[in-house]
C-alpha cells in the first residue's frame, strides 16, 4: 500500500541541512488515522481504502456516518478521505496509520489541498494581465480585460466561450503539489517536514502520500 496520510497544515519554518544549509519547511501534522473502510472488486468494484482523521463529537455528525465508523471499531471523524489502489490493500477496517509509513524508502510526496479564497479577483491579479496603457488615450480603464468579442462564438448561440480568462472567484478550489522533498519524519509528535510550501492557509487539511513520479 503507498503510504499515505490525512494532515493538518501548522505553518512554516526552517531547519539547517547537513552543510548548515537553512532550508524552508512546511510542517504538516500527519496522522494519526484510523482506516475506516477497506474496498474490494467483489463487493464496490475497486481496490481502495478509506481514511478518517480527527475526532470529531457526536452532536456534530449525522447517524449514518456514526454507524459507518462504528462498523470500524471507533468514533466518527471530522475528516474522510478515500484512496484508490491497484490491488489488494495490506491493512484492515480498525487499523491506525502513523508517519512510520514514510520511512527512508519515501523521499517525495505530493500533497493536495485547497488553496486560499481570495474572493472576486480582477484579471490583472487572477490571471496576470498587463492591463491597458498609462498613456493618453486610456481614461479609468487601466485594470480593464479589453475586447473580448474576438473569443465569442455567436453562432453557437452562447456568447463568450467557456475557459475564457475573466474576472471572477479566485482560489478555492483543489490544488496537488507534486514531488516535494520530505526533509524529516518526526515520529513522537506526528509531524512531517516538508520543503517547500504547502497549498492552503494553516489549520487547512491537507493529504500527503508517496509521490507518484518520482522514487
Amino acid at each position: 500500500m503507498t503510504p499515505a496520510l490525512i494532515g493538518k497544515k501548522i505553518g512554516m519554518t526552517r531547519i539547517h541541512g547537513d552543510k548548515g544549509v537553512v532550508v524552508s519547511v512546511t510542517v504538516v501534522q500527519a496522522g494519526p488515522c484510523t482506516v475506516l473502510q477497506v474496498k474490494n472488486p467483489d463487493t464496490d468494484g475497486y481496490h481502495a481504502v478509506q481514511l478518517g482523521f480527527g475526532d470529531s463529537k457526536p452532536h456534530r455528525t449525522t447517524l449514518p456516518l456514526i454507524g459507518h465508523a462504528a462498523k470500524a471499531g471507533t468514533g466518527p471523524k471530522r475528516v474522510a478521505r478515500e484512496m484508490r489502489l491497484k490491488n489488494a490493500a495490506e491493512v484492515s477496517a480498525g487499523d491506525v496509520l502513523t508517519v512510520d509509513q514514510f520511512n527512508e524508502d519515501v523521499a517525495y510526496v505530493d500533497v493536495a489541498a485547497t488553496t486560499k479564497g481570495c474572493g472576486f479577483a480582477g484579471v490583472m491579479k487572477r490571471w496576470g494581465f498587463g492591463g491597458q496603457p498609462a498613456t493618453h488615450g486610456v481614461e479609468r480603464k487601466h485594470r480593464s480585460p479589453g475586447s473580448i468579442g474576438g473569443h465569442s462564438d455567436v453562432a453557437r448561440g452562447c456568447g463568450i466561450r467557456k475557459g475564457k480568462h475573466m474576472s471572477g472567484h479566485m482560489g478555492n478550489v483543489r490544488r496537488t503539489v507534486c514531488s516535494l522533498k520530505l526533509v524529516g519524519v518526526d515520529v513522537e509528535n506526528n509531524l512531517l517536514l516538508i520543503k517547500g510550501s504547502v497549498p492552503g492557509p494553516n489549520g487547512g487539511v491537507v493529504f500527503v502520500q508517496k509521490a507518484k513520479t518520482r522514487a
